[in-house]
């Protein structure tokens, strides 16, 4: 059976590579100077967004268990939370 920790990082880099297509794809089509260039551009978007999506994940998943945020590490704050 496949581990929980993979699990998560298989449901958190779903919604990571949605968000970073989303934003990457937005600005190619908003920005007039990029938008020439859409045509190549989007594809690589679309490359970039599967590249960076499993460290991404694996930085965001491990925050996902409960069992590691005790009450020193949420009066701590951590990178991602500050």
């Amino acid at each position: 059976m496949t581990n929980t920790n993979i699990w998560l990082t298989i449901m958190c880099g779903m919604m990571v590579n949605a968000v970073l297509f989303g934003v990457g794809t937005i600005t190619v089509l908003t920005v007039p100077m990029l938008t020439e260039h859409a045509k190549y551009l989007i594809p690589a978007v679309v490359v970039l967004s599967f590249a960076l999506t499993p460290f991404i994940a694996r930085m965001i998943a491990p925050r996902m268990r409960l069992r590691n945020w005790g009450k020193d590490e949420w009066q701590r704050g951590d990178m991602i939370s500050g």
